[in-house]
């Protein structure tokens, strides 16, 4: 799967981010501090990343800063994007399942490398719920976005 991947320095787990989703079998597609000559700040990589997921050249995003929250709200301004910011694997799990989450926010600075690898793996083994509830809470914010 192609993923889009941005952060806006190469610091903590940002270094082994790409190897780790490669190690996945995953393909990133490279934005801001991994991208010689792109705008590196968090509102930028994280949009350019988002917009790789909203115009179908990934099918999901990995952005990193250093809370993970100014990435995570720079992805959700596009349209079609939910991003969750998440600090654990149940989290992860549940973005992905309840939310049908397509953009994973990561902090740089309170995410260990064990917990990187604890929530990459929930992230990517959760699917997203097939409850009416559910899928019609993720309609609405697609109603949301539109009005």
């Amino acid at each position: 799967m192609r993923i889009a991947l941005s952060a806006d320095e190469l610091t903590g787990v940002a270094h082994a981010l790409p190897d780790e989703l490669r190690r996945r079998g995953h393909e990133p597609i490279a934005h801001g501090a991994y991208a010689a000559g792109e705008r590196d700040d968090w509102a930028w990589c994280g949009e350019a990343a988002a917009r790789d997921v909203a115009e179908g050249r990934a099918a999901q995003a990995v952005v990193v800063c250093w809370t993970g929250t100014g990435a995570s709200i720079a992805a959700n301004k596009v349209a079609g994007i939910r991003a969750a910011l998440c600090g654990d694997a149940q989290t992860a799990a549940g973005a992905r399942r309840w939310n049908d989450a397509n953009v994973l926010a990561i902090s740089l600075r309170a995410t260990s490398h064990a917990q990187l690898n604890e929530i990459l793996d929930a992230w990517f083994e959760a699917t997203p719920s097939t409850d009416r509830d559910d899928l019609q809470n993720v309609a609405h914010l697609a109603e949301i976005e539109r009005a």
